[in-house]
Protein backbone atom coordinates (compact mmCIF):
# COMPACT_ATOMS: atom_id res chain seq x y z
CA UNK A 1 0.00 0.00 0.00
CA UNK A 2 1.51 3.37 -0.75
CA UNK A 3 1.54 5.80 2.11
CA UNK A 4 0.64 9.52 1.98
CA UNK A 5 4.18 10.59 1.97
CA UNK A 6 4.60 8.67 -0.94
CA UNK A 7 1.64 9.82 -2.82
CA UNK A 8 3.31 13.43 -1.79
CA UNK A 9 6.38 12.95 -2.91
CA UNK A 10 5.82 11.74 -6.46
CA UNK A 11 3.30 14.61 -6.89
CA UNK A 12 6.62 17.13 -6.69
CA UNK A 13 8.49 14.50 -9.88
CA UNK A 14 7.52 14.65 -13.52
CA UNK A 15 5.80 17.17 -13.68
CA UNK A 16 6.07 19.08 -17.39
CA UNK A 17 6.26 22.77 -18.02
CA UNK A 18 3.14 24.76 -16.93
CA UNK A 19 1.90 21.83 -14.99
CA UNK A 20 3.19 22.76 -11.12
CA UNK A 21 1.99 21.17 -8.50
CA UNK A 22 -0.60 23.29 -7.32
CA UNK A 23 -1.10 23.39 -3.28
CA UNK A 24 -3.93 24.98 -1.29
CA UNK A 25 -3.56 26.47 1.75
CA UNK A 26 -6.14 25.56 4.32
CA UNK A 27 -6.25 27.12 7.77
CA UNK A 28 -9.36 25.28 9.28
CA UNK A 29 -10.88 21.35 8.46
CA UNK A 30 -13.76 23.28 6.55
CA UNK A 31 -11.27 24.94 4.16
CA UNK A 32 -9.29 22.32 3.83
CA UNK A 33 -12.77 20.45 2.94
CA UNK A 34 -13.26 22.73 0.69
CA UNK A 35 -10.12 22.28 -0.92
CA UNK A 36 -10.38 18.81 -1.32
CA UNK A 37 -13.89 18.47 -2.48
CA UNK A 38 -12.21 20.98 -5.26
CA UNK A 39 -10.26 18.23 -6.87
CA UNK A 40 -6.68 19.10 -5.21
CA UNK A 41 -4.81 16.42 -4.32
CA UNK A 42 -2.63 17.32 -1.75
CA UNK A 43 -2.63 20.54 0.45
CA UNK A 44 -0.48 22.49 2.62
CA UNK A 45 -1.07 24.57 5.65
CA UNK A 46 0.23 28.30 6.35
CA UNK A 47 1.34 29.40 9.26
CA UNK A 48 0.30 32.96 8.92
CA UNK A 49 -3.45 31.73 7.82
CA UNK A 50 -3.72 29.56 10.79
CA UNK A 51 -2.26 32.11 12.90
CA UNK A 52 -4.76 34.87 11.78
CA UNK A 53 -7.65 31.98 12.34
CA UNK A 54 -6.70 30.99 15.58
CA UNK A 55 -6.30 35.28 16.11
CA UNK A 56 -2.24 35.88 16.32
CA UNK A 57 0.01 37.78 14.69
CA UNK A 58 2.06 35.97 11.89
CA UNK A 59 4.73 33.99 13.74
CA UNK A 60 3.02 34.17 16.96
CA UNK A 61 1.53 30.91 17.57
CA UNK A 62 2.28 29.16 20.14
CA UNK A 63 3.67 25.51 18.96
CA UNK A 64 1.13 23.62 20.83
CA UNK A 65 -1.73 25.30 19.02
CA UNK A 66 -0.41 25.41 15.65
CA UNK A 67 -0.07 21.18 15.59
CA UNK A 68 -3.49 21.06 17.26
CA UNK A 69 -4.43 23.04 14.02
CA UNK A 70 -2.48 21.36 11.72
CA UNK A 71 -3.59 17.92 13.45
CA UNK A 72 -7.63 19.06 12.80
CA UNK A 73 -7.20 19.62 9.46
CA UNK A 74 -5.11 16.47 8.51
CA UNK A 75 -8.13 14.55 10.38
CA UNK A 76 -10.91 16.56 8.03
CA UNK A 77 -9.31 15.08 4.82
CA UNK A 78 -7.72 11.81 2.97
CA UNK A 79 -5.59 13.89 0.92
CA UNK A 80 -2.18 14.55 2.06
CA UNK A 81 -1.09 17.58 4.08
CA UNK A 82 1.97 18.97 4.68
CA UNK A 83 2.45 21.70 7.46
CA UNK A 84 4.09 24.86 7.70
CA UNK A 85 6.06 24.96 10.90
CA UNK A 86 8.33 28.17 10.46
CA UNK A 87 11.48 27.68 12.22
CA UNK A 88 10.46 24.54 13.98
CA UNK A 89 9.70 26.32 17.18
CA UNK A 90 13.57 25.70 19.06
CA UNK A 91 12.06 22.23 18.96
CA UNK A 92 14.65 19.38 19.03
CA UNK A 93 14.32 18.11 15.63
CA UNK A 94 13.42 14.16 16.84
CA UNK A 95 10.64 16.15 18.59
CA UNK A 96 9.86 17.93 15.97
CA UNK A 97 9.49 15.07 13.37
CA UNK A 98 7.01 12.81 15.89
CA UNK A 99 4.97 15.97 16.49
CA UNK A 100 4.41 16.58 12.81
CA UNK A 101 3.92 12.95 12.64
CA UNK A 102 1.45 12.78 15.28
CA UNK A 103 -0.46 15.38 13.74
CA UNK A 104 -0.66 13.98 10.52
CA UNK A 105 1.62 15.70 8.67
CA UNK A 106 3.72 14.03 5.62
CA UNK A 107 5.93 17.09 5.53
CA UNK A 108 6.38 20.67 5.96
CA UNK A 109 8.29 24.44 5.65
CA UNK A 110 11.34 24.93 7.56
CA UNK A 111 12.55 28.94 7.01
CA UNK A 112 16.28 29.40 7.21
CA UNK A 113 14.81 33.24 9.21
CA UNK A 114 14.32 34.30 12.33
CA UNK A 115 13.05 37.38 14.19
CA UNK A 116 13.16 38.61 10.63
CA UNK A 117 17.16 37.99 10.28
CA UNK A 118 18.74 35.42 7.99
CA UNK A 119 20.30 32.36 9.90
CA UNK A 120 23.35 30.70 9.46
CA UNK A 121 22.94 28.64 6.07
CA UNK A 122 25.81 26.03 7.87
CA UNK A 123 23.70 26.04 10.89
CA UNK A 124 20.60 25.94 9.13
CA UNK A 125 21.92 22.82 6.76
CA UNK A 126 23.09 20.82 9.94
CA UNK A 127 19.28 21.01 11.33
CA UNK A 128 17.78 20.13 8.39
CA UNK A 129 19.83 16.89 8.34
CA UNK A 130 19.07 16.39 11.86
CA UNK A 131 15.40 16.49 10.72
CA UNK A 132 15.92 14.01 8.00
CA UNK A 133 17.99 11.67 9.59
CA UNK A 134 15.21 11.64 12.47
CA UNK A 135 12.29 11.37 9.96
CA UNK A 136 13.77 9.00 7.29
CA UNK A 137 11.22 8.70 4.38
CA UNK A 138 8.83 9.98 6.41
CA UNK A 139 8.43 13.80 5.96
CA UNK A 140 8.97 15.47 2.47
CA UNK A 141 11.11 18.51 3.77
CA UNK A 142 10.61 22.15 1.72
CA UNK A 143 13.77 24.09 3.10
CA UNK A 144 12.40 27.98 2.75
CA UNK A 145 15.67 29.85 1.31
CA UNK A 146 14.16 33.52 3.11
CA UNK A 147 16.77 35.92 0.84
CA UNK A 148 14.17 37.60 -1.22
CA UNK A 149 12.56 38.71 2.08
CA UNK A 150 15.30 38.73 4.65
CA UNK A 151 18.16 39.12 2.99
CA UNK A 152 19.50 41.22 0.39
CA UNK A 153 17.74 39.47 -2.76
CA UNK A 154 20.99 38.06 -4.58
CA UNK A 155 19.58 34.98 -6.81
CA UNK A 156 22.84 33.69 -6.13
CA UNK A 157 22.86 33.61 -2.36
CA UNK A 158 19.78 31.85 -3.08
CA UNK A 159 21.27 29.09 -4.69
CA UNK A 160 24.26 28.43 -2.87
CA UNK A 161 21.75 28.37 0.38
CA UNK A 162 19.93 25.84 -1.38
CA UNK A 163 22.46 23.33 -2.28
CA UNK A 164 23.11 23.10 1.70
CA UNK A 165 19.81 22.51 1.84
CA UNK A 166 19.10 19.89 -0.56
CA UNK A 167 22.44 18.36 0.31
CA UNK A 168 21.56 17.75 4.09
CA UNK A 169 18.39 15.94 2.59
CA UNK A 170 15.81 18.54 1.95
CA UNK A 171 13.08 17.57 -1.11
CA UNK A 172 12.12 20.65 -2.35
CA UNK A 173 13.25 23.92 -1.90
CA UNK A 174 11.19 27.32 -1.19
CA UNK A 175 12.75 30.55 -2.21
CA UNK A 176 9.74 32.38 -1.00
CA UNK A 177 9.45 35.70 -2.18
CA UNK A 178 11.09 35.50 -5.49
CA UNK A 179 10.56 38.04 -8.72
CA UNK A 180 8.88 35.86 -11.19
CA UNK A 181 11.59 36.82 -13.92
CA UNK A 182 14.49 35.37 -11.55
CA UNK A 183 12.82 31.86 -11.29
CA UNK A 184 14.45 30.74 -14.14
CA UNK A 185 18.06 31.43 -12.56
CA UNK A 186 17.25 29.66 -9.89
CA UNK A 187 15.50 26.78 -11.34
CA UNK A 188 18.94 26.75 -13.40
CA UNK A 189 21.05 26.62 -10.21
CA UNK A 190 18.64 24.53 -7.70
CA UNK A 191 18.60 20.91 -8.06
CA UNK A 192 15.32 19.10 -6.90
CA UNK A 193 11.50 20.50 -6.81
CA UNK A 194 11.30 24.50 -6.63
CA UNK A 195 8.17 25.65 -4.94
CA UNK A 196 7.15 29.39 -5.76
CA UNK A 197 5.15 31.63 -4.19
CA UNK A 198 1.94 33.13 -6.13
CA UNK A 199 -0.01 36.14 -4.91
CA UNK A 200 -3.79 35.95 -5.47
CA UNK A 201 -3.96 40.14 -5.89
CA UNK A 202 -4.55 40.42 -9.85
CA UNK A 203 -1.02 41.29 -10.81
CA UNK A 204 1.12 38.45 -10.19
CA UNK A 205 1.97 35.67 -12.89
CA UNK A 206 -0.81 32.35 -12.00
CA UNK A 207 0.19 28.92 -11.25
CA UNK A 208 0.40 27.73 -14.52
CA UNK A 209 2.66 30.73 -15.37
CA UNK A 210 5.11 30.35 -12.57
CA UNK A 211 5.24 27.02 -13.68
CA UNK A 212 6.36 27.95 -16.72
CA UNK A 213 9.14 30.12 -15.49
CA UNK A 214 10.65 26.79 -13.63
CA UNK A 215 8.08 26.62 -10.49
CA UNK A 216 7.55 22.27 -9.62
CA UNK A 217 5.42 23.75 -6.98
CA UNK A 218 2.88 26.70 -6.25
CA UNK A 219 1.83 27.83 -2.88
CA UNK A 220 -0.10 31.01 -1.85
CA UNK A 221 0.89 31.73 1.69
CA UNK A 222 -2.03 33.23 3.74
CA UNK A 223 -3.54 34.83 0.36
CA UNK A 224 -6.40 32.37 0.33
CA UNK A 225 -7.30 32.92 4.03
CA UNK A 226 -7.29 36.63 3.54
CA UNK A 227 -9.98 36.14 0.41
CA UNK A 228 -11.84 34.37 2.12
CA UNK A 229 -12.17 36.81 5.10
CA UNK A 230 -12.59 39.50 2.69
CA UNK A 231 -15.55 38.06 0.77
CA UNK A 232 -16.96 37.33 4.23
CA UNK A 233 -16.66 41.01 5.29
CA UNK A 234 -18.29 41.73 2.14
CA UNK A 235 -21.10 39.46 2.81
CA UNK A 236 -21.39 41.14 6.12
CA UNK A 237 -21.78 44.70 4.95
CA UNK A 238 -24.39 43.18 2.99
CA UNK A 239 -26.65 41.94 6.09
Amino acid sequence: MVSKVDTFRALHHGRLPGDPLVLPGPWDAASARAFEDAGFPALATPSAGIAASLGYADGSTPADEMFSAVARITRAVDVPVSADVEDGYGLAPKELVERLLEAGAVGCNLEDSSGGALKDPRHHADLLAEVRAAAGDRLFLNARVDTFTCGDGDPERAIERAALYVAAGADCVYPIGAPANVLPLLRAGIQGPLNAYAQLDGESPSAAELGELGATRVTFGPWLQRRATAALGEIAAGL
